[in-house]
């Protein structure tokens, strides 16, 4: 990286703080209950929030007003902490950085306690939509990790004139559920213990119990060589803590399997995915070297993506939460896709 892009990734992470503090001028991220609180040190990014469709969403912003809009979608079980040293490098290219908080991450929230607790990917890439009509952003760069990933992909699959561009951690992973009921090698059944785990009540609470420490697990498992601190764990494990987090997680990993219905609002799109549409965004996928997490390997998708096209993969023992191990590479990819 040259110029601008090459800021210092410490110096990058000043500017996010910055911009957040001083341009969104909204309510703290802080801990959400005060189990949490003993926990996490409070984090000075600061959130703006907006009605979106069924969600009040609560979501960070760099860069100037008027930029070259750029969604960044963080995955299970990380949070908008994943971007911090992403943003300010694509903010500094002039672009505006919009981060929004999944549904039952952090301070995102259900605007009624009767909407069904949804997981299912059509319904996280619905909220993107329904983020970008209230924000009143036509197009977008999108680009995301895991659960971001998958959802950056669907929003580009079937809405391509609302995405200018596509940055996908792990390339395709659009599936639907006749897919998912498809048995695995035995190797990659065994990556996925933690969704059938899930699919037991004897999981759904486990995970409501002890989703502090399982989730510090994954993060381990997923990137074996990233060294995390326990401040760095504990800013996004704050987020776990919002009270729909656990019903959307097992939720989400249920119907996958097929174990668990969606809502039927959402057939139509669940029936388009489930023909494996091709993306025609123009698309950098990436990988990083050391991704302990089940992932597909980059000749398995290539023919899903009929534009244009490149893939990275990052070497350096980066694993799973590529934007917050090699925020400089994801950053780039960005600020080349754009």
């Amino acid at each position: 990286m040259t110029g601008s892009n090459a800021n210092n990734v410490d110096d990058g992470r000043r500017l996010f703080l910055q911009l957040a503090a001083g341009a969104l001028g909204a309510a703290q991220l802080g801990p959400m209950s005060p189990a949490a609180g003993a926990r996490a040190p409070r984090s000075p990014i600061a959130l703006k929030q907006v009605k979106a469709g069924v969600l009040d969403v609560a979501y960070a912003e760099a860069g100037p007003p008027n930029g070259l809009p750029v969604i960044l979608l963080h995955g299970w079980p990380y949070d908008i902490h994943a971007f911090e040293k992403v943003a300010p490098i694509v903010a500094a290219q002039g672009h505006r950085v919009i981060i929004p908080y999944l549904r039952g991450f952090g301070r995102t929230r259900f605007l009624s306690a009767e909407t069904m607790r949804n997981g299912q990917p059509a319904a996280l890439a619905s909220d993107v939509i329904e983020l970008m009509d209230a924000l009143s952003i036509e197009r977008a760069v999108i680009g995301g990790f895991d659960w971001g990933a998958r959802t950056a992909d669907i929003v580009a699959a079937l809405w391509p004139h609302r995405v200018k561009a596509l940055v996908a951690v792990s390339g395709y992973l659009i599936g639907s559920q006749a897919a998912g009921a498809q048995p695995l090698p035995p190797q990659a059944e065994y990556q996925w213990w933690y969704q059938y785990y899930f699919a037991t009540e004897r999981g759904r609470l486990g995970y409501e119990k002890n989703r502090h420490d399982f989730n510090k697990l994954i993060w381990k498992l997923a990137s074996p060589q990233w060294k995390f601190d326990d401040a760095t764990y504990e800013r996004s494990a704050a987020s776990f803590e919002s009270p729909d987090h656990v019903a959307i997680v097992i939720h989400n990993y249920r119907w996958r399997l097929g174990v668990a219905a969606g809502e039927a609002k959402y057939d139509a799109i669940e029936q388009e995915l489930a023909n494996a549409p091709t993306i025609s965004v123009p698309t950098i996928t990436m990988e990083g070297d050391a991704n302990g997490a089940p992932h597909p390997p980059p000749d398995a998708y290539r023919a899903k993506f009929t534009g244009k096209y490149e893939h990275r993969t990052i070497t350096g023992g980066v694993g799973h939460n590529l934007p917050q191990e090699a925020p400089r590479e994801f950053a780039q990819a960005v600020i080349d896709a754009a």
